[in-house]
């Protein structure tokens, strides 16, 4: 009965009927979609790879979102760079204190092979994460039955002691099966100290030069010391690498009776002692060198076509104190100005633009280099900027603008050296100007078989290159600029490097 008054009504208004049947679907339609919608957002709102807690993710750069939650092939690569510097200097440093609660680092779905006894691989999805500090962001894991708390490695990737950071930024390396000419390897601890009075200094440097993986290498201690606008003198010795130590793990480096040693308080022991190139004398040195805190830049590695270039700066700005003594005659250095980097990689044909100097509260990083492969693009310059309080800004300016109205004497006549220097960049509403004036350079030709093979600091090895002429420069540095709406103004002492 009520189908067949259902059929006479549709026949009796067949297109309001048919008004009706479209709208009821419409309306059926919309429904499905809303609840699919709502079903979906439920299950990414439940997915693991999408809860972190917190209230801000921090992502690489690049990254799709999408990708990371199906796990594409490219999602596979992307990871943060120096993720253990930016949550110290960064996301956990005082700084940010009363903005940023916690931080948690995490790792979700990382595809790692795991190998059994037996050399079968399998293929696994891996989640790494500290469990104190995703407790504190309130995404900790339920945990069933045992201990979800931190242990010793987590303790070190997060607030590592200052002896465990030097040696985990500064330790030595080998070179890869990729490196080509790797004769041509090198890498060295090097040392500065400015005298009282700003006016004598000294440069020291430990080298390793020489593929370390072949029995063809060894050590070259190189100690250049400074009068401004007088004397130089340079010392040096060459050891075999049987006297010479040195290790991937830590920042120890013995070269026979000198060494670099870290201590336990993450201050460096510096001895070292070598005879006057091509004269009597000899220098005699013993400071301990204390790296600021926060005052480090973490390192980092280029490499492209075999080559290999690496630097980090442990202590970039720091104080030494001990003595210095050359022919028996000896200074006393009390919380001397003081820096300490360290390179790593091939250096033949390689030059570079450094500095690095302080600023009154600040103290600034910069350089580039530039490969022996002359048909390579020009970098811009990094520029590094630290407060008290540690990392404070990155600025890439793209060039240098050098004044070479200064001039040292040289074989063969005068060389024109840079008298000023300045670089300049704003990024949004920062800005950044550097002005440094040149109060003393000395020039070391670097081809082979001048004085630079003895051990300076330069190519540790000799080459030919366009620009022979490493230069080494100290100065006064002038910052300017405005960080965060605010101005920034500075003035200090630095030592400085370019090729001529």
């Amino acid at each position: 009965m009520i189908g067949q008054l259902a059929f006479r009504n549709i026949a009796y208004r067949p297109w309001r009927s048919l008004l009706l049947f479209v709208g009821f679907g419409i309306g059926v339609a919309v429904m499905i979609v809303l609840l699919s919608i709502g079903e979906a957002m439920l299950s990414q709102a439940r997915n693991e790879k999408l809860v972190g807690g917190g209230s801000v993710t921090v992502l690489p750069e690049g990254l799709d979102i999408e990708v990371m939650k199906t796990g594409g092939i490219g999602g596979l690569f992307f990871s943060i760079d120096h993720a253990s510097f930016l949550y110290k200097q960064v996301m956990a440093s005082p700084r940010y204190a009363n903005q940023i609660a916690a931080v948690a680092p995490q790792i979700e779905g990382r595809l790692l092979y795991l190998r059994t006894d037996d050399g079968v691989e399998y293929p696994v999805h891996a989640s790494g994460e500290i469990p104190s500090a995703t407790q504190a962001v309130g995404a900790a894991a339920e945990v069933l039955s045992g201990k979800w708390e931190d242990d010793e490695g987590d303790r070190r990737w997060s607030s590592p002691t200052p002896f465990e950071l030097r040696n985990e930024i500064d330790h030595f390396h080998l070179p890869s099966d990729s490196v080509t000419n790797r004769e041509t390897w090198a890498e060295w601890h090097y040392f500065n100290v400015l005298s009282e009075g700003g006016k004598r200094w000294a440069f020291i440097s430990f080298i390793v030069g020489g593929d370390v993986t072949s029995p063809s290498w060894g050590g070259k201690l190189g100690v250049t010391l400074r009068e401004q606008g007088g004397r130089t003198r340079r010392f040096g010795v060459t050891l075999d690498r049987s006297k010479v130590r040195f290790s991937t793990a830590d920042a120890d480096l013995v070269f026979g009776n000198s060494r670099v040693t870290v201590l336990e308080d993450g201050d460096y022991d510096v001895r070292a002692s070598a005879p006057e190139e091509n004269r009597g004398g000899k220098i005699s040195i013993a400071l301990r060198v204390h790296p600021a805190p926060f005052a480090y830049f973490p390192g980092v590695a280029m490499g492209s076509g075999g080559f290999v270039s690496g630097y980090t700066v442990p202590a970039l700005r720091a104080s030494a104190t001990g003595r210095l003594c050359v022919d028996s005659v000896c200074e006393q250095l009390i919380d001397a100005q003081s820096y300490h980097d360290h390179n790593w990689g091939v250096w033949r044909g390689v030059t570079w633009d450094w500095g690095a100097g302080r600023a009154g509260q600040y103290t600034f990083l910069y350089g580039r280099v530039y490969p022996a492969d002359t048909t390579a693009s020009i970098p811009p310059v990094l520029v590094y900027l630290v407060d008290s309080l540690g990392f404070r800004a990155v600025f890439r300016p793209k060039l240098i603008a050098y004044v070479d109205s200064g001039s040292v004497r040289v074989a063969g006549g005068q060389l024109r050296v840079p008298s000023r220097a300045m670089f300049e960049e704003a990024r949004g509403k920062d800005t950044l100007r550097v002005d440094i004036t040149i109060e003393d350079a000395i020039a070391t030709d670097t081809r082979p078989g001048k004085t630079l093979k003895e051990g300076e600091r330069g190519d540790p090895l000799g080459s030919e290159k366009q620009r022979p002429y490493f230069i080494q420069m100290k100065g006064t540095a002038r910052i300017s600029g405005r960080l965060d709406e605010q101005p920034l103004s500075g003035t200090g002492i630095g030592f400085f490097e370019t090729y001529r």
